[in-house]
């Protein structure tokens, strides 16, 4: 019965047909041994009609569950959490586990923190603490809402786990940037004798990606084989991911080329993403084209991943040519803010800094921060001090107050010497209490991670190394690019201070640490500085290793000299 109703209740397109089938259900007698099923259906769809219904119906848990569980599946979860304080204070309505589940649910979409906090007190409160699926699911909640702690101290004090729980928590971990503990429960997990599915590996993948560690990420994709679950294409779409976010591009097409599910348009905007981020802008463009022959009709995300590949690649031409299809009405994709700022970025990144000033005006959405704090990166790769200051303005009449935006300023008057401008900028920082994001990077070297930050200078192996390396590179033509560090200090102190970076000091661990024939594998939090790239080509030739820097938005690979973003980024 309860499945026919679901059915009609599908088709009901409007209130008008919800109440049709109500007067049809009463009048049939079939109302009372439904009306659960319908209440659900209504909370999720027309929360104030199932209220409506509520008031004028005795207050049976059963139905408030219902009106709670649709209320947190619908697209205004706090709903539910009104409806739980009102049926509990006005209503004296008794929640039982159900209930508590559905609204930390509701919880958990909403990222109702203070709400979840709430709950548990009432499930240790009625006496619901030891049901296992309440526990998840309230685990759920924490990890979701940020509160990873206390998800953790929760985990570890189930007497009982099931996948699911093993799945919130890694999954929370992942998302929660501790990708690190994240794999330990991995590998925890299998061997305390739970089987991983697809929801516990989609973790494990996000968290080796955000590590950049390859061996695990492999490690990863083999118990997938061998479980079967590379039958699934969100777990083959994220092996892509992983790999292409660990710089192994071929590795990512490997898996692309051999999947034993049907592709879809998702699939091929991963594997274009990937191409893109690595530098492979021909091919990433051969595969968006390859997408319309094979039947797949690019969507706005296609467009977008495109377009990325052609940033990346310095392929500008292309770049204009592919936005100009899409904006042309040849194609039935409407660009959003994202593809107009991947165009400014990609016009500002080549010097055409008027032409995306030109899209910034013109472009018949209105313009949000990020393309105006775009320009504003691009005037100070190039030195624009008059369209930094339009930039500028235009960021403070929007209201803006992006420490990052002061920063950028200052290190543009700064890298024109114009010492008085620093100064009043440096004040406005000095008032807001602006403080530059510290640059840190860290490298894997045999499955350990070494993180090393900016200016550190406590490893005395590590200065002789990067003493050496200096020496050797600047037999090859190396000279340290001071106009990097924006200071108002003598040259041999900035010379000084360009040393410590902290790519330079993960990439001399690296030296020391690994053999000669292994490619080194760099991850930093900040955008690489263009000293720091110089210096990594330049190593990459001297001491014939690959190095590959995955930045914070783009992966560069250096060989023999040599960078894949050709010197474009």
């Amino acid at each position: 019965m309860g499945v026919a109703i679901q059915q009609l209740l599908r088709r009901c397109g409007t209130l008008s047909h919800i109440k049709q089938l109500q007067a049809h259900l009463i009048t049939t007698g079939l109302y009372p041994c439904t009306r659960s099923v319908f209440v659900e259906f209504c909370a999720a769809t027309s929360s104030c009609y199932a209220a409506h219904i509520f008031r004028h119906i005795p207050p049976i848990t059963n139905d408030w569950n219902a009106i709670i569980r649709g209320l947190a599946q619908s697209l205004q979860p706090a709903d539910a959490l009104t409806f739980y304080r009102q049926g509990l204070r006005l209503l004296s309505c008794k929640p039982d586990a159900l209930t508590c589940s559905f609204t930390l649910k509701a919880c958990a979409r909403a990222l109702a923190s203070n709400e979840a906090f709430q709950i548990h007190s009432q499930v240790v409160r009625y006496g619901f603490i030891a049901d296992v699926l309440l526990q998840t699911t309230l685990l759920d909640a924490y990890a979701k809402a940020g509160y990873l702690e206390d998800a953790r101290k929760l985990f570890d004090e189930m007497p009982v786990r099931d996948v699911t729980c093993w799945n919130a928590i890694i999954a929370g971990l992942a998302q929660g940037n501790r990708p690190d503990e994240a794999l330990q429960l991995f590998k925890r997990m299998k061997d305390v004798g739970f089987t991983p599915n697809e929801i516990t590996v989609l973790g494990a993948l996000s968290a080796c990606a955000q590590l950049g560690m390859v061996r695990e990420g492999q490690n990863v994709y083999n118990y997938i084989k061998t479980q079967n679950l590379d039958t699934n294409e969100q777990v083959c779409n994220v092996v892509m991911d992983m790999f292409g976010k660990c710089g192994h591009v071929a590795k990512a097409y490997q898996v692309f080329n051999s999947m034993r599910c049907d592709k879809t348009v998702v699939t091929f905007n991963t594997m274009i993403m990937v191409l893109g981020t690595n530098g492979e802008g021909i091919e990433a463009l051969k595969l968006f084209n390859q997408m319309s022959k094979e039947g797949f009709r690019p969507d706005h995300v296609s467009y977008l991943s495109a377009l990325c590949a052609c940033n990346h690649s310095g392929m500008v031409d292309e770049g204009v040519q592919l936005f100009e299809t899409m904006t042309s009405g040849s194609s039935s994709v409407v660009p959003t803010i994202k593809h107009y700022g991947t165009m400014v970025d990609l016009l500002g990144r080549s010097g055409r800094l008027n032409e995306a000033y030109s899209i910034i005006s013109s472009i018949p959405i209105a313009p949000d921060v990020v393309l105006w704090q775009t320009l504003l990166g691009a005037c100070k790769t190039y030195g624009d001090v008059e369209m930094a200051e339009k930039a500028s303005r235009k960021l403070v009449e929007m209201g803006s107050h992006s420490d990052g935006e002061l920063v950028l300023l200052s290190n543009i008057y700064a890298a024109r010497h114009r010492w008085k401008d620093v100064g009043e900028v440096r004040e406005t920082m000095r008032n807001k209490q602006v403080k530059k994001v510290p640059g840190f990077s860290y490298i894997d070297v045999k499955g350990v991670i070494h993180k090393f930050v900016n200016g550190d200078k406590s490893h005395s192996n590590l200065q002789k190394k990067l003493e050496e390396i200096m020496c050797r590179i600047m037999e090859h033509g190396y000279v340290p690019e001071t106009g990097y560090v924006l200071h108002d200090i003598g040259q041999e102190e900035k010379e000084h201070a360009l040393s410590y970076h902290s790519e330079k000091l993960a990439l001399a661990f690296g030296l020391i640490e690994t053999s000669d024939d292994e490619t080194l594998r760099v991850n930093k939090n900040l955008r690489i500085c263009g000293d720091c790239h110089e210096v990594m080509k330049l190593v990459s030739k001297v001491y014939e290793r690959e190095i590959v820097v995955r930045d914070r938005t783009r992966f560069h690979r250096f060989e023999k000299g040599l960078c894949s973003c050709k010197d474009f980024w």
